[in-house]
C-alpha cells in the first residue's frame, strides 16, 4: 500500500466515505481536523482528542517558525515526537497568514516579508522556505505556499494573485525532499466562477496527492461560497481528497461533506468553546446567558462527550460566568466532539446511500422550517 493512498468506499451523490492511508495510520473521510496552532489544541490533551475521535491536527508553520523554531522541533522528534500526538499531522504553509497579517507583509515575487507579530522583527518567507519548514516540522500532509487573497477583490488582482500561487506552487514541489510527506496544491480564485475553475484546472497539472479549496470562508456570504465549492468538487479528481481550509461551523460541513469534500479544519469550535458558548444540533448556545444557571440538562442530549455525560449547563455556566479556564476546556471538548459526531453521522449516512435524508433531518433541527436557500442549493448540487 503507497503511504497516501486514497481509497472512495462509498458514495451517497457526490457525497463519499473515503480511506486515506498515512505514514502514521489510516483515516476515515470526511473528517475535520482540530486546529493546534502553536503544537496544541487549546486546553486539550492529545489523549482527549483521542478519545473524542479526532484523527488528524493541524498545526501552523508561521507560528511554530517564531516559535519555538523548526530545528528545534525537528530535534525533539518533529510534531510527532515533540507535541506527544503520534497520529497524523497536517502543517499550512502560512499562505493564510499572507491574507490575516496584511498589515505587516510585503508580497513580491519571490515570496513575502513578515513583520513578526512578536517582536516586530523581519521574516522572508518563501516557497522554498516554508516547504523546507514543513520538513522539519516532519507533518504527514504540507501545503503548497500560496496567496490567499482578501475578500473582496478585484478580478484583476485574483487573477495575478492564483497566477502567483501556481509559480509557487512549481517551486514548493520543486523544493520538497521528503518521500514520506504529501503535498497538496491550494486552488485559489475568490468567488469568481471563472478564475475558481481555471485556477483549479491548472493546480490539476501538477497531479498532487490531494487538493485544497483556498480562498474560501475569509468573508464572503454562503450564497457566493457554496457554489465555488460544488464548481471545484466538479473539476477535482474523484481518486484524490479534497481539503475545504478554514471551515467548521456544522452547517457548512454538511453542505460541503453533501458536495463531495473530504477533509475539514478551523479554530470555530475551540474558539467558541473558550468564549463560552457550546454548538448543538439547534444551533449554538451562549452560556453567559443567565437562563442557563438553573438548567439541569446536559448541552446536548445523546452526546457521549466527557462535558455531557458529567455536566448540566448550569454547572457550565457558573464556570463560564466565574473565569474558570474549565469552562473553555470542556467547552472546547464538547464542541470537537460535536463536530466528530456529526462527520462520523455522514460517514454512516453515506454507506448506508441515504446522506440526502442525513442532511435534511439536520437542517430541520437546525434550521425549522426556515432553511436558507443555500443550504437547499448545495443538496440538490450534490444530487440529494
Amino acid at each position: 500500500m503507497e503511504p497516501f493512498a486514497f481509497q472512495v468506499l462509498a458514495r451517497s451523490g457526490r457525497a463519499r466515505v473515503g480511506r486515506l492511508h498515512t505514514p502514521h495510520g489510516p483515516v476515515e473521510t470526511p473528517l475535520f481536523m482540530p486546529v493546534g496552532t502553536q503544537g496544541s489544541v487549546k486546553g486539550l490533551l492529545p489523549k482527549d482528542l483521542r478519545e473524542i475521535g479526532s484523527q488528524v491536527l493541524l498545526a501552523n508553520t508561521y507560528h511554530l517558525l517564531l516559535r519555538p523554531g523548526p530545528e528545534r522541533v525537528r530535534a525533539l522528534g518533529g510534531l510527532h515526537g515533540f507535541a506527544g500526538w503520534r497520529g497524523p499531522w497536517l502543517t499550512d504553509s502560512a499562505g493564510f497568514q499572507v491574507m490575516s497579517l496584511g498589515h505587516l507583509r510585503r508580497i513580491d515575487e519571490e515570496g513575502v516579508v513578515f513583520q513578526s507579530h512578536l517582536d516586530g522583527s523581519l521574516i522572508r518567507l518563501t516557497p522554498e522556505r516554508s516547504i523546507a519548514i514543513q520538513e522539519a516540522l516532519g507533518a504527514d500532509f504540507i501545503m503548497a505556499f500560496d496567496e490567499c487573497p482578501p475578500y473582496p477583490s478585484s478580478p484583476e488582482y485574483l487573477k495575478a494573485s492564483l497566477e502567483r500561487t501556481l509559480r509557487w506552487l512549481e517551486r514548493s514541489l520543486k523544493a520538497k525532499t521528503r518521500s514520506d510527506q504529501a503535498l497538496f496544491g491550494i486552488a485559489q480564485g475568490g468567488t469568481d466562477p471563472g478564475l475558481r475553475a481555471l485556477s483549479t484546472r491548472e493546480t490539476l497539472r501538477f497531479d498532487l496527492p490531494g487538493y485544497a479549496l483556498g480562498g474560501l470562508a475569509v468573508g464572503e456570504s454562503k450564497e457566493e461560497m457554496f457554489p465555488m465549492v460544488a464548481l471545484s468538487t466538479e473539476i477535482l479528481p474523484e481518486g484524490k481528497p479534497r481539503y475545504l481550509m478554514g471551515v467548521g461551523h456544522p452547517e457548512d460541513l454538511v453542505a460541503a461533506m453533501g458536495l463531495g469534500v473530504d477533509l475539514f479544519d478551523s479554530v470555530y469550535p475551540t474558539r467558541t468553546g473558550r468564549f463560552g458558548s457550546a454548538l448543538t444540533p439547534e444551533g449554538r448556545i451562549n452560556l453567559k446567558n443567565a437562563r442557563f444557571l438553573e438548567d439541569p440538562r446536559p448541552l446536548e442530549e445523546g452526546c457521549d462527550c466527557y462535558a455531557c455525560q458529567t455536566y448540566s449547563r448550569a454547572y457550565l455556566a457558573h464556570l463560564v460566568r466565574a473565569g474558570e479556564m474549565l469552562g473553555g476546556i470542556l467547552l472546547s471538548l464538547h464542541n470537537l466532539r460535536h463536530l466528530h459526531r456529526l462527520t462520523e453521522g455522514a460517514r454512516a449516512a453515506i454507506r448506508r446511500g441515504a446522506y440526502g435524508a442525513f442532511a435534511r433531518a439536520f437542517a430541520e433541527r437546525r434550521f425549522g422550517r426556515a432553511v436558507p436557500p443555500w443550504f437547499r442549493e448545495a443538496l440538490a448540487a450534490g444530487g440529494h
